[in-house]
């Protein structure tokens, strides 16, 4: 039985990935399936392969830091990816949770309720990288002349 339409939702810190998979088709109340990952190259080629297992179409992620890059740069191209500010999934107070911030993140995405952040394309990075290592060397060259 393929399963309807699943999602992933994963709260990302610097060594570790809380993920939990769940069908956002389904009605009532969600089941997900959870999962740490380690954030180092094989971990996030581990973290790919169980997503395509799980039969994943789309990743929500959230990170305060820039943790999330390396895991967006490893599922680019095979899921629709969306990052949400760290604002738009805040927990009650109390201690942080990161499971029940994974799965808060996931129905949070389902229901429309998150803030997403705008990431520019793979190729749309690549020119910004240039243009700013062009900027860098030229004042660089400036400086060093004067």
């Amino acid at each position: 039985m393929e399963k309807a339409y699943q999602i992933a939702g994963i709260d990302v810190h610097k060594k570790m990935l809380a993920v939990v998979v769940t069908d956002a088709a389904r009605v009532g109340e969600f089941r997900f399936e959870r999962r740490k990952f380690g954030a180092g190259a094989g971990d996030l080629r581990l973290l790919e392969a169980w997503l395509a297992e799980q039969g994943v179409k789309e990743v929500v992620m959230e990170s305060t830091a820039q943790y999330w890059k390396p895991v967006w740069q490893a599922l680019e191209g095979g899921y629709k990816l969306e990052l949400a500010q760290a604002q738009s999934n805040k927990a009650p107070k109390g201690r942080k949770r990161d499971f029940a911030d994974a799965e808060r993140l996931a129905r949070r995405y389902v229901a429309g309720e998150l803030i997403l952040s705008f990431v520019p394309s793979e190729e749309q990075r690549l020119w910004r990288t240039m243009t700013r290592s062009k900027q860098r060397l030229t004042r660089d060259r400036v400086r060093l002349q004067a």
